[in-house]
């Protein structure tokens, strides 16, 4: 057995949490913080069945999509004061997924 961990944007997490259930596969919802954007993620716990981990990461995949998002220039802090890095707005890559397959010693439903 394998617990699947995946950490899905926001924007995706409904349409892969939908995708995932209507294929029979049972999944628990955690709302996390990224680092990087401090931006909403979710991360997914799917525990699953060895040979259907391909299947639980190209769901994933399918529904979980990359594109380009406009953030605010970050701040630095350069000695006792706080200075704009830049005035200018940058494009990253958000969405996407992060997919974690750890091995299960012990399943047990009470």
């Amino acid at each position: 057995m394998k617990l699947v961990l995946s950490i899905v944007n926001t924007d995706d997490a409904h349409r892969v949490s939908s995708a995932l259930t209507k294929n029979g596969f049972q999944v628990t919802k955690l709302s996390t913080t990224g680092g990087f954007l401090r931006s909403g993620n979710v991360t997914f716990l799917t525990g699953v069945e060895d040979g259907k981990v391909k299947k639980v990461i190209q769901i994933i995949k399918d529904k979980s999509n990359k594109r380009l998002k406009t953030v605010p220039a970050p701040v630095s802090n350069v000695g006792d004061s706080a200075q704009l890095c830049s005035a200018i707005p940058f494009k990253v890559n958000v969405g996407g997924a992060i997919v974690f397959v750890l091995n299960v010693e012990d399943f047990q439903k009470l």
